[in-house]
């Protein structure tokens, strides 16, 4: 018995002394607290530090992680904000819904920008087990903080989220959904929330899925094969080019019509979600001999969405998918296939698409920004436009090619500088080098990249325009902002890009980047969604379905009236599995849900303000003038 007493002991201190090593100061120990939210009223709940423990230190320094437990009722995003004296840093939380999780958050995405990815979104989202997050500063030191906040400034309804344990600790003791039942169906439907048309059998589906395909007729919009507007007429070249006609910037399609670009992004039947040591989130999965399995990113994935596309066709779900699709853009007035589309879609020469073109980057390159004065370089873009653009370049139906997406490098341009100078000795680092010599400061410094950015531009588009010299280069598809010298070197492209999430354009903002780039302006992105059915709302969230149509209409109607934009595409097809893409992104954006069914109220708005694109643009009818709710 003594012998069973001392082991027990021994066990006891050795469990004591790792749990310290492992889990030291679990300083702050809360109450379960349980928060609710309502716009009309309550915000945002604050602590001072000695509220949630009385001898909680203010310096975090030698913490690494403030781990959460916690169960949200809404997939609504929430701020957790860090007060300091020297501000307030914070990041959005997405959690699941209606499942407790535990969420281990790195400190240091407090404290430094990050830098991994290739665009912003790359840049900043970051996937984990149970939720994702995404922050974009300002990046604070943590010796001194004051007080935490969770916030929720547009609550819709009044969502509750339990917090049940907040700890810091040095090291993590992992991200984890704590729930042991499945939150998705054998459809991909979130379980654990209810909605007005939710599928409870697959007769049931396949019931509307044959209403659909019976009623689904072209729309009147008045669109000749290539999608512009057949009561206008001016000289056709065979290709799709840009004209500033009476004070208003057009596409004009190769026939010679003129053509506003209503597209939709991420037309794909492949909308995919990791399922590593996930699998116990899913009722059922789809099985692999239906291809939805693919492995995208180097982690396993599965498709839900594409796994019902098979169940509605079968074997012949790709040709009766792609010819789908094209009847539903034809009936709903859109007109362009937009990035990121599969090629299912853009090589079935039914309608006007956009093509992105990439591998720019060097063996050494600086936040994806090439080694641009080097022999690498100039061969690089030889090869990749080569390659990508020579064998387009007889196809009417291309309305253009983007260059990139959403680069980095906007207000980071010291940041590249300093990675050149610290970097190996490059053809780039050399010329930098020359550069400084007469005269090293900041200033300096941001025109020698916006000098090389320019250099970038120029030989990438002259290789494109020399294997094909029919197509427009539509830009680099910047993330919401350009500073004025890489707007400037706009002129290197056909139409400058930009995406845009907002709830309406600034006019004067378009025409500055119209003014300095002196080309008309493509919205490569924006979209509108709400919480719920398992998903977060998007970058721009409404209160509902119906106020998604009205989010629509307003943006895009408005956007028309204005006389330098041509073209808004939304992003995307199909709506986010709720559990996330390869980088946690869970929105509820689709033109059509994971089941394959329309939205109605949306796509009935689009289809009313498709029917007036053109007399707005020509400023014969006035855009809407009513305005989304948000919450």
């Amino acid at each position: 018995m003594r012998k069973i007493f001392q082991f027990t002991f021994i066990f006891f201190l050795t469990w004591l002394a790792i749990s310290i090593f492992i889990f030291p100061l679990n300083v702050i120990a809360i109450q379960k607290k349980t928060l609710v939210f309502d716009s009309q009223s309550r915000t945002e709940y604050k602590w001072n530090l000695p509220e949630l423990q009385p001898k909680m230190p203010s310096d975090w320094s030698d913490f690494r992680f403030l781990v959460l437990e916690m169960k949200a009722s809404s997939p609504q995003r929430f701020l957790l904000r860090l007060h300091t004296p020297q501000g307030v840093t914070s990041t959005y939380i997405h959690p699941f819904q209606n499942s407790w999780i535990r969420a281990a958050i790195p400190l240091e995405i407090f404290s430094n920008a990050p830098k991994r990815g290739n665009d912003m979104a790359s840049l900043l989202n970051n996937q984990r087990a149970g939720y994702f997050m995404f922050n974009w500063g300002p990046y604070l030191q943590l010796n001194q903080v004051d007080s935490i906040s969770i916030a929720m400034p547009e609550a819709i309804g009044k969502p509750a989220l339990q917090i049940r344990t907040m700890q810091l600790t040095k090291e993590s003791p992992g991200d984890a959904v704590l729930e042991k039942q499945p939150l998705v169906d054998k459809l991909g439907q979130w379980i654990r929330d209810n909605w007005s048309g939710k599928i409870t059998n697959l007769s049931e589906l396949q019931a509307i899925w044959r209403t659909e395909e019976k009623e689904l007729q072209p729309g009147n919009f008045d669109y000749c094969q290539y999608g512009g507007y057949c009561a206008t007429k001016v000289k056709p070249t065979g290709f799709f080019r840009v004209e500033l006609i009476e004070e208003k910037w057009w596409f004009v399609d190769p026939e010679g019509h003129l053509f506003f670009s209503a597209g939709v992004n991420v037309i794909t039947p492949t909308i995919s979600t990791p399922i590593t040591n996930r699998e116990s989130l899913f009722e059922s999965m789809p099985p692999e001999n239906t291809q939805t399995v693919r492995v995208q990113r180097e982690q396993p994935v599965t498709s839900f969405y594409q796994w019902n596309i098979w169940r509605r066709f079968g074997e012949s779900w790709q040709k009766d998918w792609v010819d789908l699709t094209v009847r539903r853009m034809q009936a709903w007035g859109i007109n362009t296939i937009a990035n990121w589309s599969t090629k299912l879609v853009t090589d079935a020469q039914r309608m006007p698409y956009v093509l992105p073109i990439t591998g720019w980057e060097t063996k050494q390159s600086y936040l994806q920004f090439p080694d641009v004065y080097s022999p690498e370089f100039l061969q690089n873009s030889e090869s990749v436009a080569a390659k990508e653009s020579g064998i387009r370049k007889n196809d009417p139906f291309l309305l253009g090619y983007f260059i990139g997406n959403e680069p980095i490098w906007p207000r980071r341009e010291l940041d590249i500088i300093n990675l050149i100078l610290s970097g190996p000795d490059t053809a780039t680092r050399r010329e930098l080098q020359k550069f400084l010599v007469q005269g090293d400061t900041l200033e300096r410094r941001k025109e020698f990249f916006y000098r090389a950015y320019d250099k970038y531009l120029q030989v990438v588009t002259s290789a494109i325009r020399k294997y094909d010299p029919n197509h427009l280069i539509l830009g680099f598809r910047f993330a919401g902002y350009a500073p004025d010298e890489m707007i400037k070197a706009g002129r290197f492209f056909d139409v400058f890009t930009i995406n845009k999430y907002e709830y309406s354009l600034k006019k004067e903002e378009i025409q500055k980047y119209a003014n300095l780039s002196g080309r008309p302006l493509l919205i490569g992105e924006f979209h509108f969604g709400t919480p719920g059915r398992g998903m977060s709302a998007g970058l721009k969230q409404v209160r509902d379905q119906k106020q998604r149509g009205v989010a629509y209409r307003y943006y895009v109607e408005n956007a028309a009236a204005i006389p330098e934009v041509i073209g808004t595409h939304w992003f995307q097809w199909v709506d986010e599995p709720s559990t996330g893409r390869f980088d946690g992104e869970n929105y509820n954006i689709g033109l059509v849900d994971v089941t394959d069914r329309p939205y109605p109220e949306l796509i009935n708005a689009m289809k009313e303000t498709h029917r007036k694109l053109y007399a707005i643009h020509a400023g014969k009818e006035k855009a809407i003038d009513q305005k989304p709710i948000i919450y």
